[in-house]
């Protein structure tokens, strides 16, 4: 059964950083697109960055310049820098590895910027 872990989440105040990990299992991680996303209580899960299998990354316009995503294909493992944080992004924090063969979703973790 294919597992996706994230953690890092927590609390932090405004203009602070997290790193967010997903540590993946019983995939080939190295051929999945792996995405980071979101989903705020009342809102629909939106992307906030994806590097896909050849290393090309896209990201939502409202993390451009604070959040960078990066892969270690040696260890499984997708990660979510994210510094400057603003209380709209306070959500839950969720993994995604996808491709033509399948969809997975980790559990999600909490993020909450708040003073």
């Amino acid at each position: 059964q294919v597992q996706l872990v994230e953690s890092g989440g927590g609390l932090v105040q405004p203009g602070g950083s997290l790193r967010l990990s997903c540590a993946a299992s019983r995939i080939i991680f190295s051929i999945y697109n792996m995405g980071w996303y979101r989903q705020a209580p009342g809102n629909q899960r939106e992307l906030v960055a994806r590097i896909i299998s050849n290393g090309r990354i896209n990201y939502a316009d409202s993390v451009k310049g604070r959040f960078t995503i990066s892969r270690d294909n040696a260890k499984n493992t997708v990660y979510l820098q994210m510094n400057s944080l603003k209380p709209e992004d306070t959500a839950v924090y969720y993994c995604n590895a996808a491709n033509g063969i399948g969809d997975y979703w980790g559990q999600g973790t909490q993020v909450t910027v708040s003073s």
